[in-house]
């Protein structure tokens, strides 16, 4: 999988800002990135600070950018343009006052076409590092929300990955029948970057009736929805996991399902139970996880864990890229 993203970033090299540039982390994962010419990291903070973390961290950084927000020299101008996004909503000295700290200039990097997409969040918090995207990159025409996925991957039998979608595992808490639309539509398009031919089942804990309820009707209207929205996508639900990924279970549940028994993208109700059913996969069914990716930004910014080590940093780095 990450030789075909790897593949179409050096046929078109992308730059990834990360607000976090003297962290020992993102400098092994950018020393990494710089020696494959594919994605040439911009490093927020101190040039000197970074340098010197490099140095005494034994990675070589020659050939990335490192910005310092208290010298850049078109400040005035990123000030200016952060107060005409904010549309009245901060000051021409509370922009200033945010724009030193490495999310906010980061993310106007991003919004002023300084550089493609950003990561951040190896000591920021999930809240610190959406929350400047939202409010200076903003969601697509046409989006309501922001939303995520993971996509899931583990080596097959076959020699091939087994490659997954699940959604909305970290954003929305309780989407209602159109976010979820929207979200099945933002996952569609990011498993198609992963090589996913998407086979989208809403879940729920009914198949195609077999259940009542408030929830099982949200998915099933949800189903539907998306299914006019996206009418040359295989969509079906609402779907047990189950009926959703067993052949034999979908041939007693609902043999008629274009997805039900091969489904590989799959929207969950509420964030209580993609988180769990992401982890699981993770956890029992031995899955590498990578996101959450978010979704529905009118630039690729996504967010690390904190507990993020070099490898998962260089591996979301081109993940991000990839999205631009």
């Amino acid at each position: 999988m990450f030789n075909a993203l790897i593949d179409k970033l050096k046929a078109h090299p992308r730059t990834i800002v990360f607000t976090e540039g003297t962290d020992p982390r993102i400098l092994e994962a950018s020393a990494r990135l710089l020696s494959g010419t594919f994605l040439t990291p911009i490093l927020v903070g101190n040039e000197e600070e970074v340098r010197k973390a490099a140095e005494k961290a034994g990675f070589n950084i020659r050939g990335a950018e490192i910005v310092d927000p208290e010298t850049y020299p078109e400040m005035d101008a990123m000030v200016a343009r952060m107060v005409e996004l904010r549309k009245g909503k901060m000051t021409e000295e509370q922009c200033r006052a945010s724009l030193k700290k490495g999310n906010y200039f980061g993310t106007m990097l991003v919004a002023m076409g300084k550089a493609d997409c950003l990561l951040g969040g190896a000591t920021y918090s999930t809240a610190d590092t959406v929350r400047p995207a939202l409010q200076l990159v903003k969601t697509k025409p046409g989006n309501n929300i922001v939303s995520s996925c993971f996509i899931l991957v583990r080596p097959s039998a076959t020699g091939d990955n087994d490659v997954l979608a699940m959604a909305d595992c970290a954003i929305n808490i309780k989407p209602n029948e159109d976010e979820l639309v929207e979200i099945a539509s933002e996952t569609v398009g990011c498993a198609k970057i992963f090589g996913i031919e998407p086979k989208v089942a809403f879940l729920s804990y009914s198949t195609l009736g077999s259940g009542k309820g408030e929830d099982v009707d949200k998915m099933r209207n949800a189903a539907e929805k998306a299914k006019l929205a996206m009418p040359n996508v295989p969509i079906d639900g609402e779907l047990q996991f189950d009926a959703a990924v067993s052949p034999r279970v979908a041939q007693t549940k609902c043999k008629d399902s274009p997805v039900a028994g091969y489904a590989n993208t799959f929207i969950f109700p509420d964030i209580n139970a993609g988180n769990i059913g992401y982890k699981i996969a993770q956890r029992l069914g031995s899955f590498d996880a990578y996101g959450p990716i978010l979704l529905g930004l009118n630039a690729p910014i996504n967010d690390l864990s904190r507990g993020c080590n070099a490898q998962e940093v260089y591996s979301m780095a081109i993940i991000t890229a990839a999205l631009s």
